[in-house]
């Protein structure tokens, strides 16, 4: 006989945490879920989920419990409270946070799951890919733990992953995620000045990025942001103001190893300016409106 799939807690159901859900429910999961808003545990009814008034309804006799929240202290209250992960989590449950926090935040969270008696394991497991990768399934997942944890978590986080690597020990995935969002946020800033340049030389901009992405310029920042340098449009896959708090822990984790940082504390600086400017909740592919405006060319 087939062995029953985990039952799954999960714990943030935003615009990543509720289809990457809804992946573990086509896949024969059960999954209970808590978030705080009432129409995103609607969804997940509706998706044959199970909804949780809170947290520790949700993972109360979870075998994994996954969390996807928005930074470190939403992370630290969710795991740590005295209503949250640690307090209600059966013995020998699987913790896997998908949340981005820094590295240490990571560490800290496995040393308390340690350190609890409970024999609760802990993956970091942060993902690349934005709004349009959660929905297709086709997230990357870079994994921080015990090589037997990752095993075990591995056909779940295959789900909607199709990249799942283990990256080395707890917050080995969060400094993956803090290189993929440093490489991404330079790569934005590099394409919007850009397209700028090729607009002010008369280039017809749609047929520059056609070719551009054909060569070695080519990325998957190019083509998934295609469509929002053309039209001005920033409705947000990933906003602005996410992407300024992981700079922040791409600063910090940098400070921490002593690692120089020219070009990413130039992006931190502009994603920084983004959002003061008042853009912090459109996509981050608007660093293009920063290099308009510097341009004189900002509408």
């Amino acid at each position: 006989m087939p062995t029953a799939l985990p039952h799954v807690a999960w714990i943030g159901l935003g615009v990543m945490g509720s289809p990457m859900s809804e992946h573990l429910i086509k896949a024969g999961y059960p999954v209970t879920g808590h978030t705080l808003e009432a129409h995103k545990l609607d969804r997940l009814a509706a998706a044959g989920g199970t909804p949780a008034a809170s947290v520790a309804e949700a993972v109360r006799g979870a075998d994994v419990i996954v969390t996807m929240l928005p930074a470190d202290p939403q992370v630290e209250a969710v795991a740590l409270g005295a209503d949250g992960v640690l307090a209600h989590a059966r013995p020998g449950a699987l913790l896997i946070d998908m949340s981005t926090v820094a590295p240490r935040t990571s560490v800290a969270l496995a040393e308390a799951a340690a350190a609890g008696g409970k024999g609760v394991r802990v993956l970091d497991a942060p993902v690349s890919g934005g709004e349009a990768g959660a929905v297709e399934g086709a997230l990357s997942v870079m994994v921080g733990g015990t090589a037997a944890d990752f095993a075990a978590a591995k056909p779940l986080l295959g789900t909607f992953g199709t990249t799942v690597a283990r990256c080395g020990g707890h917050g080995a995935g969060q400094t993956v995620k803090a290189a993929n969002q440093l490489i991404v946020a330079v790569t934005l800033q590099a394409c919007a000045e850009a397209v700028v340049l090729l607009e002010k030389s008369g280039v017809d901009l749609a047929t520059a990025l056609d070719v551009l992405g054909g060569g070695l310029a080519g990325s998957a920042v190019l083509s998934r942001k295609r469509r929002n340098f053309l039209t001005r449009e920033y409705a947000p896959g990933f906003r602005v103001d996410l992407h300024h708090k992981d700079m922040g822990i791409v600063t910090d984790a940098a400070r921490a190893v002593g690692a120089a940082l020219p070009l990413g504390s130039a992006a931190a600086t502009l994603m920084a300016s983004a959002r003061a400017r008042g853009d912090g909740g459109l996509d981050h592919s608007a660093l293009l409106r920063g290099v308009e405006l510097l341009s004189g060319t900002a509408s």
